[in-house]
């Protein structure tokens, strides 16, 4: 019979392409996985790895089995995810990754409520990006993974997941304190036509959605410094060094010499928490995203021009 934690590893050497890489996802040594896939070469009678320059490459026979082990364990997850379900009880352990905002906003009170109404689940977190957080949530290296996206620009979630919305969170314009339009209760982006901006690093998704909606309202976006976390945005507004958007979601203090201005129309993200369908059945995914809800904040999805 073939052992799990064996196919397991040759799995994610085939996934990642190398033992180290596979080591690092598993969290174990590089000579735990290679003993894992020498003991299934004596158990298959095959040999499934063999080297290619400096690292390794599957044979054909290796190929054959991992795409074999990659539905067997969907399998056993399913399993696992039915008998827990039948079980009814919230317990084991729950791998999560979220996005930064949600990491500190959401997360938070959501692990403390789930400690306190089911001590026996123990639940991991992992700060990631959605880019990131989606393909571990595809490969099974987290159970839920809570991502975002923006309105106009929405997220792609790939067949094998489910989805559930947990909260919509509203995005205001920092401006430095003696900006022009500072006073202002609400105002139009296409406003600030004429300012610098200090935003992610190319390819953060926040990032990427100022740039998009900037063209949208006919503004090409000059970003004359970047910063990914929003204390030191905040840091480089207050300076008078551009503006930056500002999620509600987990919001940093504001300096002095900044101020927040909603936008209208209002710039809304949508924050949801996906996990595998086989795992649907899991009462600790089920009590998972029904914390997330609850302690999604009122303000994060306020209305701007209230």
């Amino acid at each position: 019979m073939l052992d799990l934690d064996r196919l397991r590893a040759l799995s994610a050497v085939a996934t990642y392409g190398s033992v180290s890489a596979a080591a690092d996802v598993l969290h174990v040594t590089t000579s735990a996985v290679s003993q894992q896939v020498a003991k299934l070469e004596r158990e298959t009678g095959h040999k499934l790895l063999e080297r290619y320059g400096r690292g390794v490459r599957l044979t054909d026979a290796a190929e054959l089995l991992a795409s074999h082990a990659e539905r067997i364990l969907a399998m056993v997850e399913a399993a696992e995810s039915d008998l827990e379900a039948q079980r009814g009880q919230v317990v084991g352990e729950l791998a999560v990754a979220a996005f930064p905002t949600a990491a500190r906003g959401l997360l938070p009170p959501a692990l403390r409520a789930l400690g306190r109404e089911h001590p026996r689940l123990r639940v991991c977190l992992r700060e990631q990006e959605p880019h990131a957080a989606v393909p571990l949530a595809v490969r099974g290296e987290v159970d839920l993974a809570v991502v975002q996206d923006w309105f106009n620009v929405p997220l792609a979630i790939p067949d094998g997941l489910l989805k559930a919305a947990v909260a919509d969170d509203i995005a205001d314009v920092a401006l430095p304190a003696d900006h022009p339009l500072a006073d202002r209760s609400v105002i139009d982006l296409g406003e600030l036509h004429d300012d610098s901006w200090i935003a992610q690093s190319p390819g953060a998704i926040c990032r990427d959605w100022l740039v998009h909606t900037l063209r949208s309202v006919d503004v090409e976006p000059r970003v004359d410094h970047t910063a990914d976390e929003y204390a030191t945005q905040l840091a480089l507004v207050e300076a008078g060094l551009g503006a930056a958007v500002l999620p509600r979601l987990g919001r940093c203090d504001i300096p002095e010499g900044v101020r927040i201005i909603p936008v209208r129309p209002a710039l809304t993200r949508h924050v949801y928490a996906i996990w595998r369908a086989e795992a649907a059945r899991r009462p600790a995914i089920r009590a998972a995203v029904a914390a997330l809800r609850a302690s999604a904040p009122a303000q994060a999805a306020a209305d701007p021009a209230a």
